[in-house]
């Protein structure tokens, strides 16, 4: 092997070695940057150390269907507690919620199911729901049952309410959390997204969230 030969070979080495690098790097600075606990903490995303078992529940969706524990298995999701005479901010968090899915990607917009469970169930029965969750997105459920059920339910995932009297038996209103509830998978309670919320914020947490555990399954 000539002189020159050695040379031109040693330099493509080089280049290739170079372009392996740069390709690395590329890849590695692309790749969506996964928050600290912290970090999701301080964007609006509180992720518990260890996600928890809420227990067996039944209650029904806006179809009429049940709606249990394997509901919320096999995909990621994001429930919100309302009511559909809520004045303010059920109509603004489940607008919001519709444009936060739409600015999903690929598989996030697949495994992600929106939910809104009733904390008014005497009113919101599956017909009242069904002619109002759909409104927001066709996709989105509506979950009702009975009082006792929906209150277990809502307080398993800290997210307490009460009724405010008005001026007659059908007036009045129902003070409730704006957060949003963030389900596993595997169904169980992984955290919440604190109101107010932000799309860019809960989009980047929810990203980081989902890249975190399913680093551990």
């Amino acid at each position: 092997m000539t002189q020159q030969r050695r040379i031109l070979l040693t330099v493509a080495a080089l280049l290739a070695f170079i372009a392996l690098i740069v390709a690395g790097f590329v890849h590695r600075i692309s790749l969506p940057r996964v928050l600290s606990g912290a970090e999701m903490k301080a964007n609006g995303l509180y992720i518990h150390a260890a996600p928890r078992h809420f227990g067996d529940f039944a209650l029904v969706d806006h179809h009429g269907q049940p709606f249990t524990p394997e509901r919320l298995e096999g995909q990621w999701s994001l429930l919100f507690f309302g009511f559909t005479f809520c004045p303010d901010i059920c109509p603004t968090t489940m607008a919001f919620l519709n444009e936060f899915m739409t600015e999903l990607e690929g598989t996030e917009v697949e495994d992600t199911q929106v939910i809104m469970v009733s904390v008014d169930p005497a009113r919101d029965t599956v017909e009242q729901l069904a002619s109002y969750v759909p409104y927001f997105n066709a996709d989105f459920v509506g979950v009702t049952g009975e009082f006792l059920d929906i209150h277990r339910f809502a307080t398993a995932l800290n997210t307490p309410f009460r009724k405010v009297a008005g001026q007659g038996p059908d007036d009045y209103q129902v003070d409730h959390s704006a957060n949003v509830v963030l389900i596993n998978p595997r169904g169980d309670y992984h955290g919440f997204f604190k109101a107010p919320l932000d799309k860019a914020q809960m989009k980047l947490t929810y990203r980081s969230a989902r890249m975190i555990w399913g680093r551990t399954q």
